[in-house]
């Protein structure tokens, strides 16, 4: 491992330690708070201390079959040796990797749950048809890998197409795997209603919001417009004969919300609500993130929603995501939810860029 991983592993010991000696001390039981302090501190520690002791356990059993590599005269025992000694070759680099993400500082956001919203930008009834294969795609992979979602909203369009999805990953995984699907997603192919079999260029943004408990916003009723309306669709289920559906309003961000997928208007209106909360938090954050433009550097891309991030080319059947040249010939597998590779890729980019900037890289 580089000196600044090990400095910083060597700071995160003595870290652990002197939490432990505090709170072996016995008046720390006279003082709660404190108890409460660093066995909490203790607590967001003891994983990576885990990782820790078994790298050193692993190096010492390593170094044991080294030795006994150069001693043995046995080419079977050997043999059964070096097989061992590359097991445990593994094992150290499996653990180094997941220190180094330990020592990673976390971003407030993950672990939580994800609103992931997608709307229809330029191309007209294309792009709305475009949401919906990003929907799909998002979706069946979701349930390829056992994650559940809920849809909170859906506009849709006459041509099975929708103006904008809005859907919950509930999940403590959601962060890690979808934030990085914030952007522009840019669509090339023949609609099926062209002709002239020309190749239309399209977009869909797509903002990936984490939810957020009520005592982390709070809403002034009177800064709500709140309007009830009869919901309407394609037909079906989503289509009710009294006044559902909601559209709030924040008055003083100009921010809207609409929630018509239940038939209670209360369950529209419960919805809507989380929705617009986890909306001005972002919002909160934006503004902050765009004054800290350093931050940006440890980023895979901005996170600007008016950045292109991918394409999807369908005469070519070719994705391609512009961030880490990540390149798939399968377009159509990827849209049908295999896109496990691509959301890894994305992962270990971002990981990379993080420990080079936290000078562990």
């Amino acid at each position: 491992m580089s000196s600044h991983k090990d400095k910083a592993i060597e700071t995160l010991i003595r870290t652990y330690a002197d939490l432990e000696r505090r709170l072996s001390d016995p008046s720390i039981g006279d003082d709660p708070q404190k108890l409460q302090k660093y066995s909490k501190e203790k607590s967001k520690l003891q994983p990576v201390i885990t990782l820790i002791e078994s790298r050193k356990s692993v190096v010492a059993q390593l170094d044991d079959v080294l030795g006994q590599i150069q001693k043995e005269k046995d080419r079977e025992f050997v043999a059964i040796l070096k097989e061992e000694k590359e097991n445990l070759s593994q094992q150290l680099e499996d653990l180094d990797s997941q220190i180094e993400y330990a020592l990673l500082p976390k971003d407030p956001d993950q672990g939580k749950n994800m609103f992931v919203e997608i709307r229809a930008g330029t191309g007209g009834d294309e792009a709305a048809l475009f949401v919906r294969d990003l929907f799909r795609m998002y979706t069946r992979y979701l349930e390829s890998i056992s994650i559940k979602y809920e849809i909170i909203s859906m506009v849709e369009t006459g041509l099975n197409g929708f103006k904008e999805i809005i859907f919950l990953i509930k999940d403590e995984k959601a962060y890690d795997m979808f934030h990085l699907e914030a952007g522009t997603h840019r669509v090339q192919r023949i609609p099926e209603t062209e002709s002239q079999g020309r190749i239309h260029t399209s977009a869909c943004t797509v903002a990936v919001i984490p939810e957020v408990e009520e005592s982390e916003i709070k809403i002034n009723n009177e800064d709500l417009r709140i309007d009830v309306y009869r919901s309407s669709g394609a037909g079906g289920q989503h289509v009710n004969t009294t006044d559902s559906a909601v559209r709030i309003t924040h008055i003083p961000t100009g921010l809207v919300v609409t929630c018509q997928d239940e038939k209670s208007q209360h369950k529209n209106k419960a919805k809507a609500l989380k929705v617009l909360s986890a909306r001005l938090i972002q919002r909160e954050k934006d503004v902050a993130h765009e004054k800290n433009a350093a931050d940006k550097k440890s980023q895979v891309g901005s996170g600007d929603r008016s950045e292109k991030i991918r394409t999807y080319n369908f005469p070519q059947n070719r994705l391609t995501d512009h961030r880490i040249n990540f390149t798939s010939h399968n377009l159509e597998k990827m849209l049908d939810g295999e896109m496990g590779d691509l959301i890894e890729a994305l992962m270990m980019y971002e990981r990379k860029m993080q420990l080079e900037s936290a000078g562990l890289g």
